[in-house]
């Protein structure tokens, strides 16, 4: 069952978040105290902050926060996909891909135009996301362009929206 994160799944979500970022072998496992800042932060939007339940247990969770797409003179409210994590016993069941397919319908939902991720080449593209540089939007770090990511949400919703992306500053937070 995916459904939004209530206030009583925040300890269960921070083991979901832990646990996924620590069987995945990346160096950096901070993760869930980027998911507890930024639900402190005005980038949060906790309809977008969901779960995937399964026999009264969280094993699944996505968060979408906001963003902006912008140079000096415009900037368009956009999402952020990140993070998203599974429980490693649960991984490779469509959990992930729910969990996201959930979040982006409902971002649709409410109105919001885009949604930028960090991520796999081979994994994102299946919801529909492409290289944002193709739309000339750019990460406010170094990454591989195949790895920055884009998907709208509604036809169109590009055609005028190029610049760099601007994170909460939660993002750059540190862990320590």
């Amino acid at each position: 069952m995916i459904r939004s994160e209530q206030h009583k799944d925040y300890k269960q979500v921070e083991r979901v978040v832990r646990r996924a970022f620590e069987a995945s072998g990346q160096p950096y496992h901070h993760e869930h105290a980027l998911v507890g800042r930024l639900r402190s932060s005005v980038a949060f939007v906790p309809a977008l902050s969901l779960v995937a339940e399964k026999d009264g247990q969280v094993v699944g969770h996505v968060l979408f926060t906001r963003i902006q797409i912008g140079n000096d003179s415009t900037a368009v409210e956009s999402l952020a996909l990140a993070p998203v994590s599974v429980l490693p016993e649960y991984q490779n069941q469509g959990i992930g891909s729910r969990l996201i397919e959930t979040g982006l319908e409902r971002a649709r939902e409410l109105g919001f135009a885009s949604v930028v991720v960090l991520g796999h080449s081979t994994y994102y593209p299946r919801f529909g996301f492409e290289p944002a540089e193709r739309y000339g939007v750019r990460a406010p770090f170094k990454v591989a362009p195949e790895n920055f990511m884009i998907v709208s949400l509604r036809a169109g919703a590009l055609a005028n929206v190029q610049g760099m992306v601007r994170y909460a500053p939660e993002f750059s937070e540190s862990c320590d």
